[in-house]
């Protein structure tokens, strides 16, 4: 089951105990110590996902956004910058998955794409997640959001029993608490969700409606009781309207906390997942947010979305939590293609310079805002970091700082930044980040400053250094055949063990798959 060069990089990963240490094999600091020697419990963690948030809509990243974000700027000046952190792939569904489970999405039988919002869920059952990881060390465990990695709907027949539970869901997958959507709101059944029920079901039918303040679409009422004569008719509950996600969101994960904020403060911490529905499509921020901003209906988006944020910090501070409650901020993809629109009548660049955006294995798709604070245990806050790191890294990150020896069949991709959140000094080397788009189903390996996009059945290989051409502009794979070599054979590796971090192998859920133009099947079964 081997591969070129895949038993010595193992075994020097395992030699140097990377994925434990995160420090690059250097013991000078000792991770193990600085965790054993903290003086505060295991903290609480939020993890804020956005969605479509592009790396240039952060204003402390992007010194030429029309917009401030003061809140999400907040985390940047009191905590750690990962100015080359990366989502798992470049849209929604696949991204969840890789950060929730710290392995790489298309390891699974879903390779492309994202689910509908009745589907069997793409985490499988049994399968590691954060909140289960947590849950077994003693956490509460909640989620307010959006979730996109399906669930299962109650039929009988052909039609939707709205008095039986939902299964195959967040609860089944780690988390004691949910409220939130199945997916984006353009997939349908939108209702507000508490625990295996719509609170009130979607029995009524909409489409999309033209937007007054964006290129995009609406769902609002008035909603009909029939799908006849609709063109995509999607169901909707009667009391949904799409610019009260924020709003409701922010309230119930508040609401939840609070609820928890005595356990948090004797010995039993909790795990908040918070992923928002902005700025995706349909892009409507509530009229108090109109004119903010110099970026249109998008910019007033964002900006409503900060403001959340920052609800979510005061009641922290309010309620003692704030020292040690550790908080990540990212998004699941780069922007939505209305990113050359802004650029054109505002001047804002949502990629932040990066090249394409969403869908694009390019870096505007996958290289996305990613800001850790955490007062009580980030040290020389204000930093940045400017090496590779994954969302999939938050399982072995968490997993590391709340004393957590990962299980072989968890987390395979997921590589601890621990010792850069503790250690201003850190010298962390991630081993290679894979990256994945869903359009043309292309891949992507990042080894230090250089970037390989493999060949596709269309495309040849191209070859990057970001050091130098952050844009990618300027295709070198000509001149540098070896480095081509390189890491190709270490991408032919990755995928053939099953995992990127030192262990056992493991199996992906598929054999080869049509996508591995570079490599044969034969390669695949070594």
């Amino acid at each position: 089951m081997g591969a070129p060069g895949l038993a010595g990089a193992a075994q020097g990963a395992e030699d140097a105990n990377i994925r434990s240490q995160g420090n690059g094999g250097q013991e000078s600091f000792s991770l193990a110590q600085a965790l054993k020697d903290r003086a505060y419990g295991k903290p609480n963690i939020i993890v804020i996902y956005a969605d479509d948030q592009g790396y240039g809509d952060v204003s402390a990243l992007n010194p030429e956004a029309k917009f401030k974000t003061p809140n999400m700027d907040l985390l940047a000046e009191e905590g750690i910058t990962f100015s080359n952190g990366h989502s798992a792939d470049t849209v929604c569904t696949p991204s969840r998955y890789g950060l929730l489970t710290g392995r790489y999405p298309w390891r699974t039988v879903r390779k492309t794409g994202v689910l509908e919002s009745d589907a069997k869920c793409m985490i499988a059952d049994g399968r590691m997640t954060l909140a289960s990881l947590l849950r077994g060390q003693g956490y509460n465990t909640g989620m307010v959001g959006k979730w996109h990695l399906g669930m299962q709907f109650p039929k009988n027949e052909n039609t939707i029993d709205w008095t039986q539970p939902i299964q195959d869901m967040p609860l089944d997958k780690g988390f004691d608490y949910f409220y939130g959507l199945p997916a984006s709101m353009n997939f349908g059944l939108m209702a507000w969700y508490e625990g295996r029920y719509a609170k009130v079901p979607p029995t009524l039918f909409t489409t999309k409606k033209k937007s007054d303040r964006s290129s995009d679409f609406r769902f609002m009422p008035p909603y009909e009781s029939s799908p006849k004569g609709l063109r995509g008719g999607v169901a909707v509950a009667p009391d949904f309207i799409d610019n009260q996600c924020l709003t409701r969101f922010t309230d119930k994960a508040i609401a939840w906390m609070s609820g928890k904020a005595n356990d948090a403060k004797t010995g039993k911490p909790f795990f908040l997942y918070l992923p928002y529905t902005s700025p995706h499509y349909p892009i409507c921020p509530l009229p108090e947010f109109h004119g903010r901003g110099e970026a249109g209906a998008y910019g007033e988006f964002v900006i409503e979305t900060d403001y959340h944020i920052g609800r979510v910090l005061k009641f922290l501070k309010s309620s003692g939590l704030d020292e040690n409650t550790l908080i990540v901020f990212t998004s699941d993809n780069g922007p939505e293609r209305s990113w050359p629109e802004r650029i054109k009548e505002f001047g804002h660049d949502s990629r932040g310079g990066l090249r394409e955006g969403k869908r694009s294995v390019y870096e505007g798709g996958h290289r996305v805002p990613f800001l850790v604070r955490w007062p009580d245990g980030i040290k020389q806050p204000g930093r940045r970091w400017n090496k590779p790191v994954s969302q999939s890294d938050l399982m072995a990150t968490l997993a590391e700082l709340v004393s957590v020896k990962l299980p072989d069949n968890a987390g395979e991709d997921s590589h601890s930044f621990a010792s850069v959140l503790l250690d201003p000094q850190a010298d962390y080397e991630r081993v290679p980040l894979i990256s994945h788009d869903s359009l043309d189903n292309r891949y992507g390996i990042t080894e230090g400053s250089w970037k390989l996009i493999l060949p596709n059945a269309k495309k040849p290989a191209e070859l990057y250094d970001l050091a130098e051409d952050r844009a990618e502009t300027s295709n070198v794979a000509a001149s540098h055949p070896e480095k081509v070599k390189t890491l190709t054979a270490k991408m032919t590796a990755l995928i053939v063990h099953g995992r990127s971090t030192p262990g056992v192998p493991q199996s992906n859920d598929t054999g080869y798959w049509e996508h591995l133009t570079w490599m044969t099947e034969a390669d695949f079964k070594k």
